[in-house]
């Protein structure tokens, strides 16, 4: 466990954001992810079925920059299958 990277979960939504990923309720987003301490596995959760609390993640302009967002995930150290299934529900929105 020691080897999970440092960053918080802030500088993860900011890369996200500077990739051209829009956040739907991103404040609730914050604030759940501020409550837990493994914030990785609530943001896979929350990232999948977040949308009954508003939470939500597209590519609203086409522009989402697809490998700022795998530099993201692998900086941060998630599965390789969440980053999958976060690109396919980005394309998926459209």
């Amino acid at each position: 466990m020691g080897s999970l990277s440092n960053e918080s979960f802030d500088e993860f939504l900011d890369s996200l954001k500077q990739a051209g990923v829009a956040i739907s309720n991103e404040r609730e987003l914050r604030e759940r992810l501020a409550e837990v301490q493994r914030w990785r596995f609530a943001f896979s959760t929350l990232a999948t079925n977040g949308r009954p609390l508003g939470i939500k993640f597209e590519d609203q302009s086409a522009s989402v920059n697809e490998a700022e967002i795998h530099r993201a995930f692998t900086k941060f150290q998630f599965p390789e299958g969440m980053e999958v299934a976060f690109a396919a529900s980005l394309r998926a929105d459209h």
